[in-house]
């Protein structure tokens, strides 16, 4: 006989379920998953393996070292993740393979015998760092200070600017209508006393030597003194523009470089990726502005894309720390007229591309880049019916993507959730684990398909879970104007063969309308209003039904309430499998 438990809500006039603890990052997945070395830790000593010995042959010199270029070169890789791969390895991916390639390959090895088809767990859960220059370390505080120097310098001497710089240097050859250089004024102006006597000896030579010619000199040195003073004035006209013109202004992400402190948490950014090495971050900057100036982001903002992908990625809510929540759905891809009209060919591949660029811009404009705000996105990555690894057109669509998110858009991803995950993934995995930094694999959480609501749950309140993916969240033009994302909602876990009762206790006249939803069903469910006095009648609202997974995810009820008592929700769970119930109420005055 099933166990029984009950939970009494009393509501005040305007009443908060209280919500669940929060619940500690690092129980984030069922399986451990050995953590390989890192391979950017120059300390390993006994892995390094000197220049002298021959290349091993799985490791050629000249192989490109960046796990997009691999996934390009092997079609056996596949990875559904154009977006979110990307974003959280961001540069730490390409950094933890430079100069280290034969490492890998010996730890790869080793890990696929210690772990097999099992769902991979981090050891450590990634916890933000502070973008507060107060809290930073002396190092990192002296490399930022650095950075900002090296930026400056770039500003005032117009590095960031594009095209290059080449053209500058000729400033002294003029340009005709057609873009054809001439340097015939240059010759003219700067070496008159070579041309002009050449000129003027010919002449000499052929007439009579009796002839007096006295008039050239006078018109070489009119013309010596001409030249000159154009000469000077030229070089005047180049050292006004140096003096007077202001520094460079260049904006990432709508931020200006170094006009107030939200500068400070770009730099930090690309810090990050680079493991705080000054240079190396500030070439990435350099090449992250270069490619978005090429790429045209400031045009891409505003172009139409259409909406055909619009159910691939969105966003929806924000997890309990704040962060904003991306979810890419690579399901949405077995629709096999969608998949050709993504992925079918080079031009529409491109398009995709820009869509999902475009998309992540949108979405990192509403950001927060204050040092204390809110500056990264929370990554949900649903697996289910997602293409397998023979879909040739995604991985390359896959690889392009990865290389230009990992490259430009470092340290914007606060972790990456991966729901129901298949067993080919955790293969494909295990094969890019060894090329992941243990900073980005920290990032990381997988979930199969029995665990994915409950895994979201640690991370994203149920009110703002979707409600396909488990929790209370719908689109607001649906349906249901009772509850938003602004209602809380109140979980519990229903153990196996136990009956949990949720009462809710009435102080006065009123409606109350309440939202019900255990994740899966397979339970029965009723409800009934107990008024207070003794000599009245128990109310039945729902009959004690049992519901199945194809049911509604969730029943909404309302009920006039004319006499104090109490409202009992009863969950009557007689599996073997412990069960997520989710409720939510509020109370509308009474009128008669």
């Amino acid at each position: 006989m099933a166990e029984d438990s009950s939970v009494s809500t009393a509501p005040p006039p305007e009443v908060q379920a209280p919500s669940p603890a929060p619940v500690a990052e690092k129980k984030e997945i069922e399986a451990s998953l050995p953590a390989p070395p890192s391979v950017v830790e120059e300390s390993e000593s006994p892995v390094i393996i000197e220049k002298e010995e021959p290349p091993r042959p799985t490791t050629p010199p000249q192989e490109s070292k960046s796990l997009a270029a691999m996934m390009e070169k092997d079609e056996s890789f596949f990875s559904p993740l154009p977006s979110a791969a990307a974003e959280e390895t961001g540069e730490e991916m390409a950094e933890s393979v430079v100069s280290k390639e034969e490492v890998v390959v010996v730890e790869a090895g080793k890990e696929k015998q210690i772990e097999e088809q099992k769902i991979p767990q981090t050891l450590a859960s990634f916890k933000e760092e502070s973008n507060i220059v107060a809290d930073l370390s002396d190092f990192e505080r002296k490399a930022l200070e650095e950075l900002k120097q090296l930026v400056q310098e770039a500003l005032n001497t117009d590095q960031f600017s594009f095209p290059p710089p080449p053209p500058k240097e000729e400033e002294g050859q003029s340009v005709t209508p057609q873009g054809q250089n001439t340097q015939e004024i240059p010759a003219l102006s700067s070496e008159p006393t070579l041309d002009t006597p050449s000129k003027a000896e010919a002449p000499l030579s052929e007439s009579d030597v009796s002839t007096e010619i006295k008039p050239p000199p006078p018109q070489e040195s009119k013309v010596e003194e001409g030249t000159q003073s154009k000469e000077s004035q030229e070089e005047a006209k180049k050292e006004e523009p140096k003096l007077a013109s202001p520094p460079e202004e260049v904006s990432i992400w709508g931020i200006p470089l170094l006009k107030d402190d939200r500068s400070d948490v770009i730099l930090l950014k690309f810090l990050r990726a680079r493991e705080f090495k000054v240079k190396d971050a500030f070439i990435m900057i350099k090449s992250t502005i270069r490619w978005r100036k090429e790429f045209k982001i400031d045009e891409l903002l505003d172009e139409d894309l259409g909406d055909d992908l619009d159910k691939v990625v969105f966003m929806h809510g924000h997890d309990r720390e704040g962060h904003p929540v991306c979810y890419n759905v690579y399901g949405e891809f077995q629709n096999k007229e969608l998949y050709q009209k993504t992925f079918a060919d080079e031009e529409k591949r491109m398009k995709f591309l820009r869509f999902r660029i475009q998309f992540l811009e949108r979405s990192i404009r509403k950001l927060d880049f204050s040092p204390g705000g809110i500056s990264t996105i929370f990554q949900v990555n649903d697996l289910k019916n997602s293409p397998g690894p023979g879909k040739r057109e995604l991985r390359l669509a896959t690889s392009q993507a990865l290389q230009l998110l990992q490259d430009n858009y470092p340290e914007f991803v606060a972790k990456q959730v991966f729901i129901n995950v298949p067993w080919w993934y955790l293969a494909f995995y295990t094969m890019i684990s060894p090329f992941m930094t243990q900073r980005t694999k920290s990032k990381f959480v997988f979930a199969g398909p029995s665990k994915s609501a409950e895994t979201l749950f640690k991370y994203i309140s149920p009110e703002q879970v979707p409600i396909q993916y488990g929790g209370l969240s719908v689109d607001y033009c649906d349906c249901n104007p009772e509850f938003t994302v602004a209602d809380p909602a109140t979980e519990i876990t229903v153990k196996p063969a136990t009956k949990q009762t949720v009462e809710i206790i009435i102080y006065e006249k009123c409606i109350i309308v309440w939202e019900i939803r255990v994740v899966g069903w397979e339970v029965s469910y009723g409800a009934e209003f107990v008024p207070d006095a003794k000599d009245a009648y128990t109310v039945i609202i729902q009959k004690p039904t049992k519901l199945a997974p194809t049911d509604e995810p969730v029943v909404t009820s309302s009920f006039k309430v004319g006499e104090l008592g109490k409202i009992l929700l009863t969950v009557d769970n007689s599996t073997s499998k412990k069960k997520k119930l989710l409720y939510r109420f509020k109370i509308k005055p009474f009128s008669d």
